[in-house]
């Protein structure tokens, strides 16, 4: 469900969430797993054998490493025919966030669907029972018992599992995709609003109208190596898809902010953006800080090791733009982005602070509530576009088709192979 390959984390624990360590495993899946990707990409060998993928989601996700970096790297290796399969698995990340964007009203209507289903968990027994049985591994399910427990121990899954995870979550125990959306964001080290909702909806034939995703028992022998083998009549047998109302009209997506001519400007690194020092930033900031929307992301709270690996990306961003910018910095575990934005702003005597744009999701809802109380205090809030993200998300206003017909040239028009 994620558009790339997930974490290759063992039971050493997660990766190192820096930089360096994501651009180690870039060079390392480029020599020696891009290869045979395409063939070996779809298998679930447990978490102690995750070679046949790349490893490189948390990274991407928390753009401690770019998108267009990866597609450099692994163009540079070999012509796009020769790893067509993993380029396109970048562009559908791209792909999602774009369409997000162009439709941000199904990310407020899931926020809210979780908000309401929250107060029903409290109200509903026999709902809280069998929510409760799914996240904790008791559904009597082997397979997606064992992947609910590895998904709150690891902080990933396979993204074939994902994918088998949410269809008998709502065809098989019949729950609300919402929910089952929220656990995986309370738990993923990669957890990505665009990603993982639109995953979800995928499967529950929301996205693509009445297009579900069928668990079967033989895909899922086939994929684990025969870890999993789920008896006949364990898993349903159909997937009817959910409705919903007609989404509303696509909307344009702002290009960017331009700066001011003058002033004393701050840096603002997000958890959504962790290599601030790529910035096209035409004068120096005068200070810098680091907030963590890992205690947005869901509505009844994050585990440790969300929190930990988004709050060291962002510590891991403030160092290099410590060495590269050479100006004050520091970071926030404070959820309250609005008074601490506002008083950080206040004690540098800053008239706008910069930020690499938020895209929709955690990060970017708490940041408009703090660009109000920016504004109030006379501040303003400048967002900056990536060249990558400009050249993809016009092209993902529909289905993926569209945009991966435009692959080339947007290979092209940013110079990546």
């Amino acid at each position: 469900m994620s558009a790339s390959a997930v974490p290759s984390t063992t039971r050493d624990g997660p990766p190192p969430p820096t930089r360096v360590a994501g651009l180690e495993r870039l060079a390392a899946f480029t020599e020696t797993g891009l290869r045979a990707y395409a063939n070996s990409r779809n298998a679930d060998l447990g978490p102690e054998n995750r070679g046949n993928v790349s490893g490189l989601s948390p990274f991407i996700r928390h753009r401690l490493v770019l998108g267009d970096e990866v597609l450099r790297a692994v163009l540079d290796r070999m012509p796009l025919e020769a790893c067509e399969k993993f380029v396109q698995e970048v562009f559908w990340r791209s792909y999602f966030k774009g369409w997000l964007e162009h439709h941000p009203a199904v990310w407020f209507a899931y926020r809210q669907s979780v908000q309401r289903l929250k107060v029903s968990l409290a109200d509903d027994p026999e709902l809280a029972n069998r929510y409760q049985r799914a996240i904790s591994g008791e559904t009597g399910i082997a397979c997606v018992d064992a992947w609910a427990r590895e998904l709150v121990a690891e902080g990933y899954l396979h993204n074939h599992a994902r994918m088998w995870f949410a269809s008998i979550w709502l065809f098989t125990l019949k729950l609300p995709w919402e929910l089952g959306a929220d656990f995986f964001m309370q738990h993923l080290l990669d957890g990505d609003a665009a990603s993982n909702t639109l995953g979800w909806r995928w499967v529950a034939g929301l996205h693509t109208r009445g297009k579900t995703y069928l668990a079967r028992p033989d895909n899922i022998r086939k994929y684990t190596g025969g870890r999993f083998n789920p008896p006949a009549g364990s898993l349903a047998s159909s997937a009817v898809s959910l409705e919903e109302p007609e989404l509303p009209p696509c909307v344009d997506i702002a290009p960017g902010d331009t700066f001011p001519h003058v002033g004393r400007i701050g840096l603002l690194v997000t958890d959504d953006d962790c290599v601030p020092e790529l910035l096209d930033l035409p004068r120096k900031p005068v200070a810098a800080i680091g907030l963590s929307s890992a205690g947005n992301r869901s509505a009844f709270g994050v585990s440790e090791l969300v929190r930990q690996f988004s709050e060291g990306a962002i510590a891991d961003a403030l160092q290099r733009v410590s060495s590269s910018i050479g100006c004050e910095t520091e970071a926030s575990a404070e959820d309250d982005w609005e008074l601490t934005l506002a008083d950080w702003a206040s004690r540098h005597r800053l008239s706008a602070v910069v930020c690499a744009a938020t895209c929709q999701g955690p990060a970017h809802d708490l940041l408009a509530l703090a660009e109000q109380r920016l504004a109030a205090d006379g501040i303003t809030l400048i967002r900056l576009r990536r060249d990558f993200d400009l050249a993809a998300w016009p092209h993902a206003t529909r289905g993926f088709f569209k945009l991966r017909k435009q692959i080339p040239q947007i290979i092209r028009t940013c110079q990546l192979g």
